[in-house]
């Protein structure tokens, strides 16, 4: 069955920036869509960003675009998340996520999820 790793989570200053990746295994990478989300304890799961299968378009959450970039690099299966100018509210658990095959903002395997956690 196809697993998803996230890691580059960590402890970082207001202004400062984050780079997340996560490495598919198993199933056909370039098929899929994929997406990354976020949870904070108490809320709901949060869309953050998504990118076509390759690569051309991005979609963004409204208070990240400008700030975030997602990319992915199919030869080495991994999503990335390139993350800017981090802001307090950013600090959550941060999941990508593949997408479901036919099924438009739908998703349908996630990883364990690494934590971002930004300091004031």
């Amino acid at each position: 069955q196809v697993q998803l790793g996230e890691s580059g989570g960590g402890l970082v200053q207001a202004g400062g920036s984050l780079r997340l990746s996560c490495v598919v295994s198993g199933g056909t990478f370039s098929e899929y869509v994929m997406g990354w989300f976020r949870q904070v304890p108490g809320k709901e799961r949060e869309f953050v960003a998504s990118i076509s299968r390759s690569g051309t378009f991005d979609e963004y959450e409204d208070s990240v675009k400008g700030r975030f970039t997602i990319s992915r690099e199919n030869a080495k299966n991994t999503v990335y998340l390139e993350m800017n100018s981090l802001k307090p509210d950013d600090t959550a658990i941060y999941y990508c996520a593949r997408g479901s095959s036919g099924a438009a903002g739908q998703y349908d395997s996630w990883g364990q999820g690494t934590q971002v956690t930004v300091s004031s």
